[in-house]
């Protein structure tokens, strides 16, 4: 059968419409009313920017919408397309490591995933592979087309555990706890008193230490901008530990750290090997095997409910690692709002994987179809478990007499509050929301509440 060419138009673009995601912006001048009654008009919101978008998508339409095709920095509501995008393209479980094998040499293939010798996770695969091999060990140094730390973030905040270093090999969380034992406090009241507390690091490190006096006589580490040396001020506590960052160096600390546990060195390959893979097409063309570390969502849990930066980043790597075989989170990030994110509301600037860099710009419309998209994709059951809900996660102080019938994401910047996902009302009805809050110069915690009062009454009467 034939079909002129405006018949096949007509029926493209009804299949389009029938499955788009776009929600249809829809508000009366008296839920306005409500939404300031409710939200708008408290003190701790009256001199910010707000933006509130709350979508019924059985009904096709806004319940509550105002500002919502505002753009608003997100914080860390951006980890929510670092999910969809480890969901869309990561599979049931991460590759762990790559690698070639011939007659005398293994050659490894780093994937960026964070889990190898995380403190969470207690089954190793890789690290497994590697005790065992009986061949040499040779890695080549991964195409790294991106840099240590993401565009925007807040350089300052270097040697601070929530902005660890992005890696293509990264171990260990690409952090050193170090600790501090001091069992003799006896002269503590004595000014003039010095501990002798023990003092070690985890995973244990050969890297320089210089020692600093403070007068709070708190114990404190820090580090130089770009050398792992490390600075520690001995403190009165009787147990303390912090965790710094160190520098990755590429895959260089890795590599120092590695031959401790697996009882063997990793070399990295030698510039005519290089040259000799790169004429055959690259390694991954010679036939590579996979090892399997974690499943999926064993990573995007905890990354969602305590809202951990370096697995969010690490998504993309991977991701990226995934499409291209390199390593370059912006790539994605193209690609990706060129293809499966192209009919987000409003164009964003989507710059990093975990919100920390302020040259994020979303609107709550975005979140909204977002959301919506991932519920279609990947069903609400999922989503609920990798979501936080009432008194979990970051949500753990927040929504209590409400859990099992929220499930959000938060972000927190300074001056920026944010939370989207979905609301189980009272009724059953399934509601999918984003407030962003930007530029106050109040108490989050005061707008927090705030929020969860307005969102509990939406619940209640829908």
């Amino acid at each position: 059968m034939k079909i002129s060419l405006w018949s096949f138009l007509a029926i493209t673009l009804f299949a389009s419409a029938c499955t788009s995601t776009r929600p249809i912006t829809q508000g009366s001048a008296a839920k306005q009313d409500y939404i300031a009654q409710h939200l708008l008009n408290d003190s701790s919101l009256q001199n910010a920017q707000v933006g509130v978008a709350v979508y019924d998508p059985a009904a096709g339409k806004h319940l509550y919408s105002y500002q919502a095709e505002k753009y608003f920095t997100p914080a860390s509501n951006t980890k929510l397309l670092s999910c969809y995008a480890a969901m869309k393209y990561l599979g049931d479980s991460i590759v762990g490591l790559n690698y070639f094998e011939n007659d005398t040499a293994i050659f490894l293939s780093p994937t960026g995933d964070p889990t190898l010798l995380h403190p969470d996770y207690k089954l190793q695969p890789v690290i497994s592979f590697l005790q065992q091999a009986k061949k040499n060990l040779y890695i080549n140094p991964p195409k790294w087309k991106t840099t240590a730390w993401g565009e925007g973030w807040s350089w300052d905040d270097y040697a601070d555990d929530y902005m660890v270093e992005r890696s293509a090999l990264p171990v260990y969380g690409n952090v050193v706890e170090w600790v501090q034992e001091n069992n003799d406090t006896t002269g503590s009241s004595n000014p003039d008193f010095v501990p002798s507390p023990s003092i070690y690091s985890n995973p244990e490190v050969n890297w320089k230490v210089r020692f600093t006096e403070d007068t709070s006589r708190r114990f404190r580490v820090g580090r130089e901008l770009n050398a792992n040396t490390f600075f520690i001020t001995q403190g009165l506590e009787r147990k303390a530990s912090r965790y710094v960052p160190f520098v990755t160096n590429g895959v260089q600390s890795a590599l120092e750290l590695l031959p401790e546990v697996i009882g063997k060195e990793i070399t990295e390959t030698s510039p005519a090997t290089r040259r000799r893979f790169d004429r055959a097409g690259g390694i991954q063309l010679l036939g590579l095997n996979s090892i399997l570390s974690q499943p999926l969502d064993s990573l995007l849990i905890p990354m969602m409910h305590r809202s951990d930066n370096f697995f969010a980043e690490q998504c993309l790597q991977m991701v990226s690692y995934e499409l291209f075989k390199e390593f370059n989170e912006q790539k994605v990030i193209d690609t990706m709002l060129k293809t499966v994110l192209s009919d987000l509301p409003q164009s964003p600037a989507w710059r990093d994987g975990s919100g920390l860099s302020r040259m994020n710009l979303f609107t709550p419309q975005d979140f909204v179809v977002l959301l919506q998209k991932m519920e279609k994709e990947y069903g609400l059951d999922r989503l609920k478990k990798i979501l936080a809900t009432g008194g979990t996660g970051t949500l753990k102080n927040y929504y209590l007499s409400d859990s099992g019938y929220i499930f959000a994401k938060t972000g927190t910047l300074r001056g920026v509050v944010a939370l989207s996902g979905f609301l189980i009302t009272e009724k059953g009805k399934t509601l999918i929301f984003s407030i962003l809050v930007n530029n106050h110069n109040g108490s989050p915690v005061a707008i927090r509440r705030k929020v969860e009062g307005f969102l509990q009454e939406i619940r209640r009467k829908n």
